[in-house]
């Protein structure tokens, strides 16, 4: 990457380049100066990933009235109702202004094609073949890249936020660029960092989903909300890279069967196969716990036969081509499955403008807690989410403290150094290494598909060690004394990674906390989070899970 200056100064920074972050920074306002910080470059994130499609009732046979019945349904009594109802009132108007940005979605003649998913009541699906992700944030990336008010800022890190003391509002973000530490000032912080699936052994997000944006709030004292509630889909290719096969294969008429051939998903629900994800993750795991010998490797049968051959070319050549890549010819045999973390229901606590508890600080996408999921998402909301909220910052109304602008002499001249031997490096890097390999097979194994209280309990008290060694370790000293408006830089080799390799650890040891600490405080099981020891829904827990800083309570 060449060496390009950054302001000291935005008047909106977006922090994130997936569906939500690119589609907000073209709606936000075309007066404002707007940075998109994205750790890698701008194709790759977990929206580049969905292959479903989008969700919206634009057929004469649908309504938004039909779509929000079947969220509610999904999401278990958890759901906000009034942002449902908001979602699904303005898919049509948001689906339109995609297509007037050209996303080519697939189509019928002159009318957008639509397919069924699990759990929707009728065909609102919008695909582009199987890459409807891509489709959408290629578009996208080429409209922000495009426009003259937005600077795309790649391969930067953020690692904190920077709120001003007295008032308590966000002002800015400190980033690593390019070799240093910077602080950054902003009259509005908008995260959109997707997931955090990378927290799990077995995940379907792409290695950039490290839970950062909700780390990086919660660490500044942002209200988070459910973070137990994980979707796990229940289809990903035994492979590496735990590729997604869509929900809408089975949508398309394949069949989930064990080593004997036998379509076992009935014996779990009426509904075998098209059962809500959670219920299908279930009773593959559950099936699996009778027959197999190894959990982790084991997997069951997705065959596509039952479907025409014309139509599997049609609707799924990406999912032909990846097949095909590991020896799998789906026309003559099953595709080996197994559930894989999917989708992090919980998130960063907002309202319907996407405003979180910390003034000057938004939050998007899968990032944030909208409400619109409740206990489990409906197929195909996810990407509708980034848009229709993205849509919303278009009414972003900058508050007046931006008016000072930021001098060199706010931001401290010379930068701090990081000096630290080759050995002391050596030696944190193993460390790092090491807590990376770990934990996601202790979040995997404790707060997988199912939980229960012990080792739950035990996951917390080794999470909370491995916390303090990390915190221990130079480096984390270092950067963690720093203040707003010192900037460093650091004298390491492959600097870049190594400060990669400590932020997203950082990151990925408190939502493994958060996670851990929200699935043992619901003592029931409901839609994304199912407790073996606590196999039923209670009605006294249809409340939401509220956690500020290292407090725990229940939504009135």
């Amino acid at each position: 990457m060449s060496q390009i200056d950054i302001p000291n100064q935005f008047d909106v920074l977006v922090v994130g380049a997936g569906a939500a972050g690119l589609y907000t920074a073209l709606c936000l306002p075309e007066s404002l100066q707007v940075g998109l910080i994205t750790k890698e470059t701008v194709t790759l994130s977990a929206s580049d990933w969905a292959q479903g499609g989008i969700a919206a009732a634009v057929s004469p046979e649908d309504s938004p009235q039909l779509h929000i019945e079947d969220t509610l349904k999904a999401g278990a009594g958890l759901c906000d109702v009034a942002a449902v109802k908001f979602l699904a009132e303005q898919a049509p108007t948001c689906i339109q202004s995609l297509v007037n940005l050209g996303v080519a979605f697939d189509r019928h003649g002159n009318t957008l094609a639509l397919t069924l998913e699990a759990a929707h009541s009728r065909h609102r699906v919008l695909h582009a073949a199987d890459t409807t992700g891509r489709e959408v944030t290629t578009t996208l990336t080429a409209q922000v890249l495009r426009r003259q008010n937005i600077q795309v800022i790649q391969q930067a890190l953020a690692l904190s936020l920077w709120i001003e003391p007295e008032t308590g509002r966000c002002q800015g973000i400190s980033l690593f660029y390019q070799g240093q530490v910077k602080w950054i000032k902003a009259g509005a912080i908008i995260l959109a960092t997707g997931g955090g699936g990378q927290v799990f052994a077995q995940t379907t997000n792409p290695a950039v989903s490290t839970g950062d944006g909700v780390a990086i709030a919660w660490r500044a004292g942002a209200i988070l909300r459910d973070l137990e509630f994980v979707q796990f889909h229940p289809t990903a290719l035994t492979k590496p890279g735990r590729f997604l096969i869509s929900e809408a294969v089975r949508g398309e008429g394949a069949h989930l069967v064990d080593n004997e051939g036998k379509r076992f998903a009935f014996d779990y629900h009426p509904a075998g196969e098209l059962a809500p994800r959670d219920v299908v993750s279930r009773a593959i795991f559950s099936h699996l716990q009778h027959t197999a010998d190894d959990l982790a490797t084991a997997n069951v049968w997705l065959d596509m036969r039952p479907i025409p051959a014309d139509k599997i070319r049609q609707r799924f050549p990406n999912i032909i081509n990846v097949c095909q890549h590991w020896g799998i010819d789906v026309f003559n045999q099953p595709i080996p499955v197994a559930p894989a973390a999917h989708y992090w229901m919980g998130g960063i606590f907002t309202d319907l403008q996407n405003r979180t508890n910390i003034p000057g600080l938004y939050a998007l996408g899968e990032t944030a807690s909208t409400g619109v999921h409740g206990a489990n998402r409906l197929a195909s909301n996810s990407l509708l989410e980034c848009i229709v909220f993205g849509a919303q910052m278009a009414n972003l109304e900058l508050d007046a403290f931006m008016q000072d602008d930021v001098k060199k002499s706010d931001l401290q001249s010379s930068p701090l150094s990081c000096i630290l031997s080759t050995s002391d490096w050596q030696h944190q890097q193993l460390q790092m290494e090491a807590l990376r390999e770990k934990l996601p097979r202790l979040v995997w194994q404790s707060a997988g598909i199912c939980r229960e209280k012990s080792s739950l309990e035990n996951a917390i008290k080794t999470i909370e060690f491995w916390q303090q060694d990390f915190a221990n370790l130079p480096l984390s000293k270092f950067l963690q004394s720093l203040l707003p408006t010192e900037s460093a830089n650091f004298n390491l080799p492959n600097i870049d990674q190594q400060l990669r390799l400590w932020a997203e650890t950082r990151n990925l040891l408190d939502v493994a906390y958060l996670i851990i600490k929200s699935a043992a405080f619901r003592t029931e099981s409901r839609g994304g989070h199912y407790r073996l020891d606590y196999p039923l829904s209670n009605p006294d827990w249809q409340v939401h899970t509220i956690i500020q800083n290292h407090c725990w309570w229940k939504s009135h």
